[in-house]
Parts: C-alpha cells; sequence; structure tokens
C-alpha cells in the first residue's frame, strides 16, 4: 500500500449495528462524513474484525485508520470528529462501551499535547484507572495507541513510518513489540 504524510491520523471503530447498518457498513458510510466537516481522507486501511476490548465487554469490533489533512488545530479536528460520531448515532454513556461509531484522534503529526508531563502522567495510568478515569482536555499521541494490536494493525496500512514523537519509534516498531497473539487477532475482512 502507498503511505502517506497527513497531518492527523484517525482510528475508526465500530461494534453496534446502527439503525441496520452492519458495522463494517457504518465505517464505511462515515468515510463520506469527513469531507462534510472539512477533514480531507489521504488515506484510508483495510478494514479489520477485532475482538472486543476489553474481552467480553460486547460484540467484536471493525476497525480502520485514516490519514486526515485539516485546515484546523487538533481541538478542532476533535471537535469535528465528534460531530461525525453523533450523525452515527453514538452515544457516550460507559467507557470503552460498545458504540455505533468511535473516532479517535490518534496523532497530530509529531505534536505532544497538552505537553509531555501531562502525556506521560496518562500514558503510565494503571490498567484498572484507565477504565474510569478519562481526560478532561485532548492527550496526543493517544496515550496508549502503542499497547493496541487493533489500532497499530490498521495504522500500519497507512503510516507505517510515522514516528511517535515520544517513545521516538515507529508505527512498524511498535507493532513488532506488540504481542504476536494480539496481533494474530486482528484479521482483515
Amino acid at each position: 500500500m502507498t503511505e502517506y504524510r497527513s497531518n492527523f491520523l484517525v482510528a475508526l471503530g465500530s461494534n453496534l449495528e446502527n439503525g441496520g447498518i452492519s458495522p463494517l457498513g457504518t465505517l464505511q458510510d462515515c468515510l463520506q462524513a469527513f469531507s462534510t466537516e472539512g477533514l480531507r481522507l489521504v488515506a484510508v486501511s483495510r478494514f479489520f474484525s477485532t475482538p472486543c476490548f476489553p474481552a467480553g465487554a460486547g460484540p467484536d469490533y471493525v476497525n480502520g485508520a485514516v490519514a486526515i489533512e485539516a485546515d484546523c488545530d487538533a481541538s478542532e479536528v476533535l471537535t469535528r470528529l465528534h460531530r461525525i460520531e453523533s450523525r452515527f448515532r453514538r452515544t457516550r454513556t460507559e467507557r470503552w462501551g460498545m458504540r455505533t461509531l468511535d473516532l479517535d484522534l490518534l496523532a497530530a503529526a509529531d505534536q505532544v499535547m497538552p505537553d509531555l508531563a501531562e502525556f506521560r502522567r496518562w500514558q503510565s495510568l494503571a490498567p484498572e484507572a484507565q477504565r474510569s478515569a478519562a481526560p478532561d482536555r485532548l492527550i496526543l499521541p493517544h496515550p496508549r495507541l502503542q499497547d493496541r494490536a487493533f489500532v497499530l494493525v490498521p495504522l500500519a496500512d497507512i503510516a507505517r513510518h510515522w514516528m511517535h514523537p515520544v517513545l521516538r519509534q515507529s508505527v512498524a516498531q511498535l507493532l513488532a513489540e506488540c504481542p504476536a497473539a494480539d496481533v494474530a487477532e486482528v484479521k482483515p475482512l
């Protein structure tokens, strides 16, 4: 696949039907909504079937990733992603709960937001605290993208050479360090 450089990297996920549309259909349909929000798709990964995270929390997911360009800052991109989620009936009732559409802003080029100390605080949050704690502001890069095969596998399709600005490793390197069993569970559709 061709790799593109982009301002923003976004993870896509869905594990609930939306008005009779399958999770895969929702992800395919939501791609059209990016342009209506002024977010230009530069690259789109393949779609993958992945086990629900955390295990047992609901039906399996369909995941993917996109690279986008926009004429705005990361906070505004996040606002626009939330508007797209709303159009697809996303509700935020439970952290890591089932959802019709999940759009996670993973990275804004090589920016670390709001600063390195805050990023490190969220990155080092104990697993049991991650389920209930949510930041009150945008943290970039996503503090746990390096731990999640369901994010890294699709991301490797479109940005395998993107360099994590804190960890100083590429997506390909991060994926190589991911447990093989986790990577094997991410299956192309």
